[in-house]
């Protein structure tokens, strides 16, 4: 499998090419050059496959024969070792947990899937790489948790000060090791644009190997498929039109669903559920692609102002706006809506959702599913790593996880910088 620079669609590489540089050299976000749809065979006997062989059977061709059969076997199988349950919520939606992974947040398996790529292709490699990351929230500890250790692999991440949680700063500030962490004075977008700057500034990348962990990574973002088809394993013989929700920040996660739905796996509908940082909701209404700055919320993993893998789903719709319309749909929400979100879903089941999957539920409400549809929620991090917000607007206490636990004492250890200037300095260390 070959893949393209979006930017550039005659700049090719191979899937280990696409893994360590993050970025094309013209800052493309990499696209797959083909996608063959899995035989119908496949999704007919699903639920008598074990889950590392759906992953094996929807992602093999993505690796093609960079890793050997069983050696991707084994990083799946090591990648996928907690659940995906689906939980109904009422009698037409449920939700998909996607937590239950070791920092309780849908990220762990891109992260960990990338991680252990990267390890296999740098085992006989002296050189190290530096993954250079931003994040809104859960990838950062993702990615510090599912690199922590790996030989030849230096992580430093970039996060906005005072613009994630607690339990989400803690998680990425105290590891220690080969993780360093960058507060940055500002928001979510202003690290991104400094990770993509730092991937074309020639004097850092002759004196360091960059490669990014965000969801514009290939061997983050296409893992996240698996979920779809997990979901779809569990919900095949309810007979009704599956309907997807996705919490919906930089757009890697439904673009993943996309590539599902492109793979064969039969899916009615794709919803786009934002916060405040509207900037798809408003492109559907108008077809015009104007990002503002992002604006911090209650759900501040999904505060993106121009996320970056929109350009993908534009791709897999065929850079139809029409066909895009047919399939897609993107609703947004603010936090008092969100927080009424949550309470319905708690008033009504005692089912405690955190603010992202607050958002997936109300973006299923306002699609108004029929009844031959059924509608699934991606509830994409456990409720804990937003405690704060949660205690305030359901006034219940949330038992602390292992994984969390694990964290509260520690010493929080970050770097703080202002700009781009310090964050290449440091990097030139």
């Amino acid at each position: 499998m070959n893949y393209y620079s979006l930017h550039n669609h005659t700049l090719k590489v191979c899937f280990s090419e696409a893994v360590i540089q993050g970025l094309a050299p013209d800052r493309g976000l990499y696209f797959p050059e083909d996608i063959k749809p899995l035989p119908t065979s496949f999704f007919e006997n699903i639920d008598k496959l074990d889950n590392t062989e759906i992953a094996f059977q929807t992602i093999k061709q993505f690796v093609g024969d960079e890793i050997p059969e069983q050696e991707l076997k084994n990083i799946l199988s090591d990648v996928l070792s907690f659940d995906f349950p689906i939980v109904p919520i009422s009698d037409n939606i449920a939700s998909l947990e996607l937590f239950h992974g070791p920092t309780m947040a849908f990220k762990d398996v891109g992260a960990r899937f990338m991680a252990r790529c990267l390890g296999y292709f740098n085992k006989d490699n002296d050189n190290n790489v530096t993954v250079l990351v931003a994040t809104s929230g859960d990838t950062g500890g993702a990615v510090a948790k599912g690199f922590l250790g790996v030989k030849g692999v230096d992580v430093v991440i970039l996060y906005p000060s005072g613009k994630v949680s607690d339990i989400q700063e803690r998680q990425l500030t105290t590891l220690g090791q080969n993780i360093t962490a960058l507060q940055v004075d500002g928001v979510f977008d202003d690290c991104q644009d400094m990770v993509k700057t730092a991937f074309l500034d020639t004097e850092i990348t002759n004196h360091r190997q960059l490669t990014s962990a965000n969801s514009i990574n290939i061997a983050r973002w296409l893992p996240q498929l698996f979920y779809f088809v997990f979901a779809y394993k569990q919900l095949k013989n309810n007979h009704k039109d599956l309907v997807f929700s996705v919490p919906s920040g930089n757009f890697g996660n439904i673009c993943a669903g996309i590539v599902a739905h492109k793979l064969g796996l039969p899916v009615k509908h794709f919803i786009a559920s934002t916060n405040s940082n509207d900037t798809v909701v408003r492109y559907l209404e108008t077809s015009n692609y104007d990002p503002k700055p992002s604006k911090a919320t209650i759900s501040n993993a999904m505060d993106v102002g121009n996320p970056s893998n929109f350009v993908r789903i534009q791709k897999l719709f065929n850079d139809s706006f029409q066909e895009l319309k047919n399939d897609f749909s993107a609703y947004s929400f603010d936090d008092d809506q969100t927080r009424e979100g949550m309470k319905e879903i708690y008033n009504k089941t005692q089912y405690i959702a955190d603010p992202h999957g607050a958002i997936g539920y109300l973006g299923l409400k306002k699609h108004q599913l029929s009844d031959d549809e059924y509608g699934v929620f991606l509830e994409t991090a456990h409720p804990v790593k937003f405690l704060d917000t949660v205690k305030d607007t359901l006034d219940t206490t949330i038992e602390i996880p292992p994984q969390i636990e694990k964290v509260m004492n520690k010493e929080k250890k970050s770097i703080a910088i202002k700009g781009y200037k310090e964050l290449k300095e440091f990097l030139l260390q």
